[in-house]
């Protein structure tokens, strides 16, 4: 399994906004494509100070899975410009790391 990691910044007041963009209108697009290979999504939110960190964790089976996902530039980030308006900063490619153990209690 690889994790696709993501990180993008919103300035305070435009946190929620760019939340709810995520959970209501680009998650649920990227679920509806059923792309072969495509586990999950994880969002997280960290404040600090003067802006609002977000996190994505995407679960694919294979780098096939991101591919299709994300097309040949697999590791060029994918934001929609609905999202660009509310971020401040973004990654502007994708890390991708091989989940190589889980340790559940």
């Amino acid at each position: 399994m690889l994790k696709r990691i993501w990180r993008g910044w919103t300035s305070p007041a435009n946190a929620d906004a760019y939340e709810d963009l995520l959970r209501a209108t680009i998650f649920p697009g990227i679920m509806d494509r059923k792309i072969e290979g495509l586990l999950g999504i994880e969002l997280l939110r960290r404040p600090d100070d003067t802006e609002v960190e977000f996190m994505t964790i995407m679960a694919f089976a294979d780098q096939d899975a991101i591919v299709r996902f994300a097309g040949p530039a697999h590791e060029t980030a994918v934001v929609p410009p609905a999202a660009q308006r509310l971020l401040s900063r973004y990654d502007e490619q994708a890390a991708h790391f091989e989940l190589r153990t889980t340790c559940r209690p």
